[in-house]
C-alpha cells in the first residue's frame, strides 16, 4: 500500500469527521455547547497544517486541511454568531 493512500485515507476520515457537527450546529441554530477556545485552537492549528502542506506540496495535507479549515471556521463563526 503506497504511503500516499494512507495519507488520503487519513485526510478523508479526519476531515469529514467535522461534517456532522457543522450540520447539527447549522440545523439546531445553536452553538452554545461548543467550546470557543477549542474551536479557535483547532482552526488555527488546521490553518498552520495547511501552510505546512503547501510548503511541502503535499496534496493530501493541503486538501484535508483546506476543507477542514472551512468546516472549523464555519463552526467558529456559528459559535460567535449563535453561541448563546
Amino acid at each position: 500500500m503506497p504511503v500516499e493512500l494512507v495519507g488520503y485515507a487519513a485526510a478523508i476520515l479526519t476531515t469529514f469527521a467535522f461534517v456532522p457537527q457543522v450540520v447539527k450546529t447549522w440545523r439546531s441554530q445553536s452553538a452554545g455547547d461548543l467550546s470557543f477556545v477549542a474551536l479557535l485552537a483547532l482552526t488555527t492549528g488546521v490553518f498552520l497544517w495547511l501552510i505546512y502542506g503547501i510548503a511541502l506540496g503535499s496534496v493530501p495535507i493541503i486538501g484535508a486541511n483546506a476543507t477542514t479549515f472551512v468546516l472549523t471556521s464555519t463552526l467558529l463563526i456559528l459559535k460567535i454568531i449563535r453561541g448563546r
